[in-house]
């Protein structure tokens, strides 16, 4: 390879509008980082939420923070950055962490439907299938799952010659911007890339329109409130599953293209979807909201003990 270091051109060349974006992004990024920790002491800290789903949910927050701290930083930083340069090894370290994490939360948005699936439509059989060790099997499942899919990704690229030019048209480095930058056929690879993205984003996105289906089928023989609260906590996942599996999907079934709008479509999936995972799981949940303000009455008593 002649290229050592890519230059990321970013969401905007306009100096005002960066400016602007510094600003928005760095408070995105603190409302992702501060709403996911504070979901997982939560959960981590009170008895009461105990069950597999809130089990899934910590480790989606988790993932979360991860996710979004391996581009929104460096894009941050590039906002009042001339040369917005990454190194060749930082470049492909990138890759590797938005592919693994990101494919790891589609893992577990799977497992979270599946836990739905079985709790409405299996509920006398739920805490034998739901065990524990069941959880956590799926959890480490999903890790796995995400590591694998991302060793993948990692390895094709970095197979290929890079020769210049090494302009990157995007915030962060990914398969499709870096496949255009490649001095050779990425004919082969960009099928392979889209088998191995595409359709795991597109399969399990079926798969959960599938369990849905069921669910909903099932809540016809149950009474109004029954349906009620079952509504209630499948509505919060289904609309994370759209705002994350819809933007993901249209940007991986394809083969690589040049299209503007990708740029925009992956602020969806890398910022906006885990800044409002914690609000979309707070908001329409008492129990959550509950356990957040006796973590709360637990701190300002202790806050007033310790000054006392």
């Amino acid at each position: 390879n002649n290229v050592t270091e890519f230059v990321l051109l970013g969401l905007s060349q306009n100096q005002k509008l960066q400016k602007m974006c510094f600003v928005l992004f760095l408070f995105f990024y603190l409302t992702i980082v501060l709403g996911n920790l504070l979901i997982v002491l939560t959960i981590v800290s009170s008895p009461r939420l105990n069950s597999p789903m809130y089990f899934f949910l910590s480790y989606l927050s988790f993932v979360d923070i991860c996710y979004s701290s391996v581009t929104a930083p460096k894009m941050i930083t590039d906002f009042l950055s001339e040369k917005k340069m990454i190194s060749f090894v930082g470049c492909i370290a990138q890759l590797f962490g938005v592919h693994f994490f990101g494919c790891t939360e589609i893992f577990i948005l799977t497992v979270m439907a599946y836990d739905r699936y079985i709790a409405i439509c299996k509920p006398l059989h739920y805490t034998t299938i739901m065990t524990r060790r069941m959880c956590g099997q799926m959890v480490v499942a999903s890790w796995v799952g995400g590591f694998v899919h991302s060793m993948v990704q990692t390895l094709l690229t970095t197979q290929l010659p890079f020769c210049g030019p090494n302009e990157i048209d995007h915030y962060f480095c990914d398969v499709h911007p870096l496949l255009k930058l490649a001095c050779a056929d990425t004919y082969v690879v960009g099928i392979i890339v889209v088998a191995n993205s595409g359709l795991i984003a597109l399969g399990c996105f079926l798969l959960l329109v599938i369990s849905y289906i069921v669910i909903l089928v099932s809540l016809r023989n149950r009474s109004s409130e029954g349906r009620r609260k079952a509504l209630s906590t499948c509505g919060s996942h289904v609309a994370v599953v759209i705002l994350f599996f819809g933007p993901c999907t249209f940007t991986y079934i394809r083969p690589s293209s040049s299209l503007s709008e990708d740029k925009m479509v992956a602020v969806f999936y890398t910022v906006i979807t885990p800044m409002l995972n914690p609000l979309i799981y707070t908001l329409r949940n008492e129990e959550v909201k509950s356990a957040m303000r006796k973590l709360w009455s637990r701190k300002v008593t202790s806050d007033g003990k310790s000054k006392g």
